[in-house]
């Protein structure tokens, strides 16, 4: 819902033929290509689409496409392969899969910078492994994933604001890590925010998803201890007759526009630059993530009127298109007005507040998965979105939209910020690196 810059959210979210996805034919089974979970909400900070189709075809961080062949033709939803090297982690570009987990860590008692090394050089052998469809270690392996292929499974791993404190390297703390600013939507839940260590697993398979978390959990160990743990999802692959962009739990279609890798400025705005120096010189090729549990108050959404409904968004329900006109892609006129004077998108309209145009062309690259865990005691779904979104500088990306969205969406009396972390996430390891070695071992 949220724009920024436009993609072409009807492509094949599986597409993109990236030349690092590899067909793991051995293991082929039926399956559809549809639109693979390409988006899911993006609402509070910078709120609105999720990651549209189109950032498969950048395979700078192993981004993932179907190697099955053409939308609509019968292909292996589980052959997909995403590569662990590279220049970013996986994860960041990658399309959105249909099944996803985010989890925190915090460093044990005791355990510092000799101790998260020692544990990052076994995660990624865990998910160099993992991603490439192979058990861990022999004898290890607890073979919830045996039948399956790689499944687009990607694992990327990030740094929290507390690391370098616990592993005494608070000069090579970048400044982007510094706490977020209060917003007024904010209640946040401190068991449930930030943590030493990240990470996002994601996968088209639930089982391979699940297969990857137990594995990581189980390897920490006595070095790090979980902090909290949130599940998502997204449409799978083949749920619809044709690809097309999804639509979020308040039954919004979104996915519309995203910072794209086709984009000219697109590596400037979600990814620190190569050369970088000082604190930061570790960090090149990586990028900073925003990640909030963001609470739909969907019974208060539900009794809104489909038209009121789409004057909060400013786009249409049924196809997504701005309330200006034309279909789903079509940019926002965000100055037309109607018979009786007033702006067809409202002023306070989500769409009209996260414009890129309106907030000095702030970009960020959204990439959520919804959750449901259950039915609160009160009656109401424990629903929404696992925001999670990515920038070169948080403080130039997600702080100042969310800013203007906490002044006046009118989508904002739907929502609950419930839990929040900001976590720097380094480049790629190159062959033969781990994780993070190039801060751990420098």
């Amino acid at each position: 819902m949220s724009d920024t810059s436009t993609s072409d959210s009807n492509s094949d979210s599986n597409g993109g033929g990236s030349e690092d996805v590899v067909e793991f034919s051995r293991r082929r089974v039926l399956g559809t290509v549809g639109a693979a979970g390409a988006a899911g909400l993006l609402i509070g900070g910078g709120a609105g689409a999720g990651i549209a189709a189109a950032v498969s075809d950048s395979g700078a961080d192993g981004a993932g496409g179907s190697t099955g062949g053409a939308a609509g033709s019968l292909s292996s939803v589980g052959a997909t392969q995403v590569m662990f090297h590279g220049k970013h982690q996986a994860g960041i570009t990658t399309p959105l899969q249909s099944r996803g987990h985010l989890v925190a860590f915090d460093l044990a008692p005791g355990a510092g910078r000799k101790e998260a090394a020692a544990l990052l050089r076994r995660w990624s052998a865990i998910a160099k492994a993992l991603m490439a469809g192979r058990p861990v270690t022999a004898g290890a392996d607890t073979g919830v994933a045996l039948d399956a292929g790689p499944s687009s499974l990607t694992v990327t791993f990030g740094f929290g604001r507390s690391f370098f404190d616990r592993t005494g390297l608070a000069a090579r703390r970048p400044e982007q890590l510094d706490p977020l600013p209060a917003f007024s939507s904010d209640a946040l839940d401190p068991k449930r925010s930030e943590g030493d260590l990240w990470v996002q697993i994601g996968s088209d398979d639930s089982l391979v998803a699940f297969h990857a978390l137990r594995a990581l959990q189980k390897d920490a160990g006595s070095a790090a201890r979980v902090r909290w743990q949130m599940n998502g999802f997204n449409r799978s692959a083949g749920a619809t007759a044709r690809p097309m962009t999804a639509r979020n739990l308040m039954g919004q279609v979104d996915g519309t526009n995203n910072p794209k890798p086709a984009d000219p400025d697109f590596d400037r705005r979600i990814f620190v630059p190569q050369g970088a120096s000082g604190a930061q010189d570790w960090m090149a090729g990586g990028s900073y993530a925003v990640v909030r549990r963001i609470r739909m108050l969907l019974d208060d959404w539900e009794r809104l009127a489909q038209g009121a409904q789409e004057k909060v968004i400013g786009r249409r329900k049924s196809d997504g298109a701005p309330l200006t006109g034309g279909t789903e892609t079509t940019p926002l006129d965000l100055n037309k007005r109607g018979p009786d004077g007033r702006t067809v998108i409202p002023d306070n309209a989500h769409a009209r507040i996260s414009a890129p145009e309106q907030n000095g062309g702030a970009a960020m690259l959204r990439r959520p998965f919804s959750f449901h865990d259950g039915i609160a005691a009160d009656g109401t779904p424990d629903a929404g979105l696992l925001f999670v979104c990515w920038q070169a500088d948080p403080l130039r990306g997600f702080v100042p939209v969310q800013r203007k969205l906490d002044r006046g969406d009118a989508l904002s009396p739907f929502l609950r910020h419930e839990a929040s972390g900001l976590f720097a996430v380094p480049g790629g390891p190159a062959e033969g690196e781990y994780v993070g070695q190039r801060l751990l071992e420098s």
